[in-house]
């Protein structure tokens, strides 16, 4: 069982010896890191560890993922934080065999959801909320391999891993054919991105071999079924599987060979449908939504994983090509959410009002680069716009950063941790 106030102590002594380029950015990492796991954080003696998302007291699958993720980078220095991510995978793993069409939970089944729904949606006591992005699913996967590469460690990969592996790998294939499924999410009463079309069935799509999506990683409604960046999110874990299987002499050959042909589907889906070229250009591009049928929506949208992020979470290389392709698209008034003001510019999203850069994508933006002095002016620019707090915010005004949405969000904090890592390895 992990000591919290010993582990707390650790990693408040270890982000003292971080010196980042400016004491702004010193302070805001410090705080950033030592908040998270003060008072996000909760241990359970079932070996589970919860992961509030900040404002909220529910823990989404994706959020929880990255807000532990950078104390990997210090797994040499303070090794309990290997225990630390266990339990949290422990605990997301709980959420996703309860419920894999679920975004977000409780920490017990207290009942408590996002809002009294006035809708049909079937939910339990234990579901804060039933939106179905299959980054969610990714996002337990990806935790694991990453603490098995990073930490070199595997008292995780257990039994209920594969378990939970199977039930993952199950629902992605069911996804494959949305009109068969049963899954449906119909919220009244609300804006058109919080529920789904067609009587909560979403959009009409045809087959194209990537898992159809309900939700982005914002939480937003897709516009079209097929949500590229949390496809090419799939491929990559399901690679990470392949890849421990492999080095860990993993018997399971049914699912490997699930896991290989859902891989070979969905990059030829990513080949076939996903790479477009935009009105008034001759330059192939991702769109960031498709439908199957003809249809793409070219954008992207700050949470991750998202076009940008395609390098972070491990689809690509940063210099390749059609990814760099699409990064100028996106980092341009080409794409509708990227914003420009007095203060900042960068991707926002339609989640938050608009003209409002959201510290995540920005970080996204040193995070996807190998150019120091790019990395540096993200660190101090992302470190100014937290109007006083030490803390990072979801959406900050372009014009003004005493204007931002969320005064608490573990997510964003820990991002920007990402980064500096990312600035000390660079350095």
């Amino acid at each position: 069982m992990i000591n919290q106030a010993t582990l707390i102590k650790s990693i408040d002594d270890y982000a003292k010896t971080i010196q980042l380029p400016t004491n702004k950015a010193t302070q805001l990492f410090h705080n950033a890191l030592v908040d998270t796991i003060s008072h996000t954080v909760k241990l359970h003696a079932d070996d589970q560890v919860f992961v509030a998302t900040g404002d909220i007291p529910a823990m989404w699958l994706r959020d929880s993922t990255f807000q532990v993720l950078p104390y990997l980078e210090m797994c040499q220095a303070v090794p309990e934080v290997k225990s630390l991510i266990h339990g949290v995978i422990n605990q997301q793993l709980a959420y996703v065999q309860h419920d894999p069409y679920a975004n977000a939970f409780n920490e017990t089944a207290s009942g408590a959801h996002y809002t009294i729904d006035k809708s049909d949606v079937p939910i339990s006591d234990l579901v804060w909320e039933r939106k179905f992005e299959i980054d969610s699913l990714c996002a337990p996967i990806h935790l694991a391999a990453q603490l098995y590469q990073k930490g070199h460690y595997t008292a995780h990969l257990n039994d209920n891993f594969w378990d939970t592996v199977q039930l993952i790998v199950k629902t992605f294939i069911q996804e494959q054919h949305h009109e068969t499924s049963t899954y449906y999410f119909n919220r009244s009463d609300c804006p058109p991105t919080d529920t789904l079309s067609h009587d909560g069935r979403g959009a009409p799509v045809g087959y194209t071999g990537m898992v159809w999506s309900g939700f982005r990683p914002s939480d937003d409604a897709c516009q079209y079924g097929y949500h590229v960046p949390g496809n090419m999110y799939i491929t990559v874990v399901l690679e990470d599987l392949l890849t421990i299987m492999a080095a860990e002499k993993i018997q399971l050959p049914d699912l490997k060979a699930a896991i290989q042909q859902l891989k070979i589907d969905i990059e030829k889906g990513i080949a076939d449908y996903a790479i477009v070229i935009p009105e008034d250009s001759d330059t192939p591009i991702y769109a960031y939504e498709v439908d199957g049928l003809g249809n793409f929506n070219l954008m992207d949208d700050a949470n991750v994983p998202s076009l940008l992020s395609a390098p972070f979470i491990g689809f690509c290389k940063p210099d390749n090509p059609l990814y760099q392709q699409t990064r100028r698209f996106i980092l341009s008034d080409q794409n509708r959410y990227y914003y420009q003001g007095q203060f900042i510019r960068g991707i926002g999203s339609p989640h938050t009002p608009p003209h409002y850069v959201w510290p995540i994508s920005l970080a996204m933006e040193g995070l996807t680069t190998n150019n120091l002095p790019t990395v540096i002016e993200r660190l101090d620019l992302i470190s100014a716009t937290d109007n006083g707090t030490l803390q990072c915010h979801e959406g900050i005004n372009v014009d003004n950063p005493a204007e931002y949405t969320r005064e608490w969000f573990s997510w964003a904090n820990m991002t920007y941790c990402q980064l500096a890592f990312h600035y000390l390895q660079l350095k």
